[in-house]
């Protein structure tokens, strides 16, 4: 009895000592409701300002002309070519060089290294260089593929920018392959080698397949950055005026460049008002570009998980 007095007095000081304080949980659950929904409004709403300012200056010049023609001193005649073929080869270039870069050291870091303390030490800096600004793989790209590797690259050309851009998006194609490959549930992996497969093949009969999507998404993701950088081609060297287009060849790779976002900065820092229009119409071109890069990235992701 005296047992039982005693644990009925110890559970009402218990709880007359806990604060359930719904009431102020509930506030403070609004107010961080209110806080995320306004960061979400005020992003929403400067995108939207500046989507609109750019339609309403760039609209106007956006013409057949803008497309088929070299850049010109006189904004009536100048357009995006020579850019825009240069883009599309930076983006196929970059693409074929850091596709099975990326995905293999994602692989061999995910399912061949085992968990060591140097494994570590390479997923901390390759999370870090994710993070390091495009000016420095820029310096990079110019004391390497630019100087050292001259007789390769030719220099200034669109196979250095390729290369150089790769460097950028590489860290990110390696973290976004071992994300993919560790969302597979590991009892695959495990029937696998009870069956007697070997490593290898329970890794590009099961495992990848299944990660593939993922992998697709993280890569196609990673260029969609790529498209917009300005300061490593600027660092490299890329032109802001070329007249012709790089030949479909070999010899094309070791040809001097351009690209959308060189070709918008410099129209951009000219004075006259009429380049800031042809900006303007650059910008859009360079959405249009990257939305139809976003849209196959998740054309093929469903594709790819609609045939598994």
């Amino acid at each position: 009895m005296n047992i039982n007095n005693s644990s009925q007095f110890s559970s009402q000081q218990n709880q007359s000592n806990f604060d359930v304080g719904l009431s102020r949980r509930f506030m403070i659950d609004r107010i961080f409701q209110i806080v995320c929904w306004t960061a979400v409004i005020i992003g929403l709403v400067a995108l939207v300002v500046l989507l609109v300012d750019v339609l309403i200056d760039g609209l106007p010049r956006l013409d057949w002309t803008l497309l088929s023609e070299f850049p010109s001193r006189r904004a009536s005649r100048a357009g995006l070519k020579s850019a825009l073929v240069g883009t599309i080869w930076l983006m196929l270039m970059t693409a074929i060089l850091t596709f099975p870069l990326g995905v293999g050291a994602g692989i061999f870091l995910e399912e061949f290294v085992k968990d060591t303390w140097y494994a570590k030490v390479i997923e901390v800096n390759i999370s870090n260089l994710a993070a390091v600004p495009s000016i420095i793989y820029g310096l990079l790209g110019l004391a390497v593929f630019v100087r050292v590797m001259e007789p390769i690259t030719g220099g200034r050309s669109v196979l250095a920018g390729a290369m150089t851009l790769s460097l950028l998006v590489l860290p990110i194609v390696i973290v976004a392959t071992r994300e993919a490959l560790r969302a597979v549930p590991d009892s695959l992996r495990q029937a696998g080698f009870a069956l007697g497969a070997t490593r290898w093949q329970v890794i590009s009969s099961q495992v990848f397949p299944l990660a593939f999507p993922g992998i697709l998404t993280g890569t196609i993701l990673a260029l969609s950055r790529a498209i917009g950088e300005t300061a490593p081609l600027i660092t490299i060297g890329a032109l802001t005026f070329i007249a012709f287009l790089p030949p479909l060849s070999l010899e094309g790779l070791q040809t001097p460049f351009t690209a959308l976002p060189i070709q918008i900065f410099n129209w951009v820092s000219r004075p006259q008002k009429d380049f800031h229009t042809l900006a303007a119409a650059g910008i859009i071109v360079l959405m249009v570009v990257l939305l139809l890069m976003n849209a196959t990235a998740v054309w093929l992701r469903n594709k790819f998980q609609q045939d598994k």
